[in-house]
């Protein structure tokens, strides 16, 4: 009985673990560990992207509270495979990374915490290129430990 059951629970860690696996080999850990937004592009590869008024960014021009900033991002440019928000004076500059799948429409909508006045940036991914667009959220009270 003993035999079965270790059997059985192997089994089912072995189930359960290997596409928590899979999820961490995917992890960028170069480009959200980076500590400025230089080194985060460069880390997703979109040193060189593109300027876009296809990317719209709606996020308050004043945030009150650094701790909750709330961002809507939509993605008007055809075949959008990725979207990348980057908060460029946070500690970690790379905020989150979203992949679509094709015909998914490219919309995200996220709270980001922000210790200070800055510019959120957005970076989409369409096939191979990058493009950017840029908001500045002021800031009055700080959100990472500020």
């Amino acid at each position: 009985m003993n035999r079965l059951r270790r059997t059985l629970i192997a089994a089912f860690a072995t189930g359960v673990l290997q596409p928590l696996a899979a999820l961490a080999a995917a992890w960028n850990k170069d480009a959200f560990g980076a500590k400025t937004a230089a080194d985060a592009l460069k880390g997703i590869g979109a040193t060189g992207a593109a300027p876009s008024k296809d990317i719209l960014i709606e996020a308050p021009q004043i945030a009150e509270n650094g701790a909750v900033v709330p961002v809507e991002i939509t993605s008007n440019i055809a075949g959008t495979r990725a979207i990348s928000v980057l908060v460029d004076k946070n500690p970690f500059p790379l905020i989150a990374r979203f992949d679509f799948v094709e015909g998914a429409l490219p919309f995200v909508k996220l709270n980001v915490k922000m210790g200070e006045t800055s510019d959120i940036r957005v970076i989409a991914e369409v096939g191979g290129r990058h493009y950017v667009a840029t908001r500045e959220v002021k800031v009055t009270i700080g959100g990472c430990g500020g």
